[in-house]
């Protein structure tokens, strides 16, 4: 699927991170690409992150997955419910290709798409977030009003596992029919309904790590690459009039210490790619459950086979000068040159490559592609 009549360059420009913008159907062709029972069969299964929210009009629920079977069906139309998937993207292909038109947006920023199933009257309350989401509106229809600016000093409502709004001001509102798209920035709050039953709602959102965030794991990786014996030395040390005092030339000292090494861009560049890449769920096993062989690559290559991501597996890439990458692909580093450094950037571009035949003459490049499909970060298409 893609898009027709939508300008990215006039959406970034005017309205990503400044304000919500309701996109009405602007792809080409829309089509649901999940049924209904075929999202309720992916929060039944361990390994996918799943939630049902219920609510009455003084009090909401929520249920972790995965869920039982006869949930669903011992749900009743008593109180409105909303179902909740994480990750869908990477265990249906279909889902994983409405990131797609969204590639104008680097690919670190890209986290995943959650899927949400409401019947009539259903949803998660209103709320906020820290990071960016288009709403894609896949089958029924939706009511969405947009409400204030958030922080961190906005009050909640007392409850231990939503964050919902103690208050909401709503200052727009807007309808959502399949195939239309609500974009809301970080911290603006928002609050969607259903209208009527078999609402889904496809959430692409956006990576935005805290301050915090990158303070704590940056530190965390030089800490643990620091040698025990790299201490502070002043070998030309004079007296000083008063032995109490921390001077300033001690104090620059130290500080350059640790400015050294947390400050080293070639460092922090590598440590970023391995951080952003990492996988959402490291602890599923893509990898094939028969290794590729060399001699049969080198032959599906040569007959132009389309290689396909795994659409789980994140690829970034850093360039090191005019002929060489570092690509980055589910938190590993692989180093690529020449023609392989070429390759590898056109496959952080595209989901799918369709291989040039010539690529079968780089044994590099071979090499890169059978790591990659030994991994199961990649997969043929004959």
């Amino acid at each position: 699927m893609h898009f027709i009549n939508f300008d990215s360059d006039g959406f970034l420009r005017n309205c990503w991170q400044k304000r919500p913008v309701v996109i009405r159907n602007p792809w080409a062709a829309w089509r649901n690409p999940l049924e209904p029972d075929e999202l309720a069969g992916l929060a039944c299964e361990h390994g996918v992150e799943s939630r049902l929210v219920t609510h009455s009009p003084d009090a909401w629920e929520l249920e972790h997955g995965p869920l039982p079977e006869d949930r669903f069906g011992s749900l009743g139309k008593k109180k409105p419910w909303t179902l909740l998937v994480q990750a869908v993207d990477h265990h249906v292909p279909a889902v994983a290709a409405l990131i797609e038109p969204f590639r104008f947006i680097p690919n670190w920023r890209i986290d995943d798409v959650m899927v949400s199933y409401a019947v009539d009257r259903g949803g998660v309350g209103a709320h906020f977030d820290q990071y960016d989401v288009f709403l894609v509106q896949g089958l029924g229809r939706r009511r969405w009003r947009i409400g204030q600016a958030c922080d961190a000093a906005t009050p909640l409502l007392p409850h231990d596992d939503l964050r919902l709004l103690a208050e909401f001001e709503a200052t727009d509102e807007w309808v959502l029919e399949p195939g239309d798209i609500l974009y809301v920035p970080p911290r603006i709050a928002h609050d969607g309904v259903a209208v009527g039953n078999d609402c889904m709602t496809y959430s692409i959102g956006f990576r935005a790590p805290s301050r915090a965030e990158l303070v704590g794991h940056w530190s965390e990786g030089v800490l643990a690459e620091l040698e025990d014996d790299d201490r502070y030395a002043d070998p030309n040390l004079a007296a000083q009039a008063n032995p109490g005092q921390i001077d300033a030339p001690a104090l620059a000292r130290l500080q350059g210490m640790i400015a050294e090494r947390l400050l080293d861009p070639a460092a922090f560049a590598l440590w970023f790619g391995q951080f952003t890449s990492a996988p959402k769920n490291p602890e599923i096993d893509w990898r094939p459950e028969h290794p590729a062989d060399a001699e049969d690559l080198q032959k599906f290559v040569a007959q132009g086979a389309v290689l396909a991501r795994n659409p789980a597996s994140r690829f970034v890439f850093i360039r090191q000068g005019a002929c060489a990458v570092l690509l980055f692909v589910d938190g590993e580093t692989i180093e690529c040159e020449g023609e392989t450094a070429a390759f590898a950037e056109q496959l952080c571009a595209k989901a799918r490559l369709a291989l040039d035949p010539a690529v079968a003459g780089c044994q590099a490049t071979l090499d890169l592609l059978l790591e990659l499909l030994n991994r199961g970060t990649a997969a043929l298409e004959a």
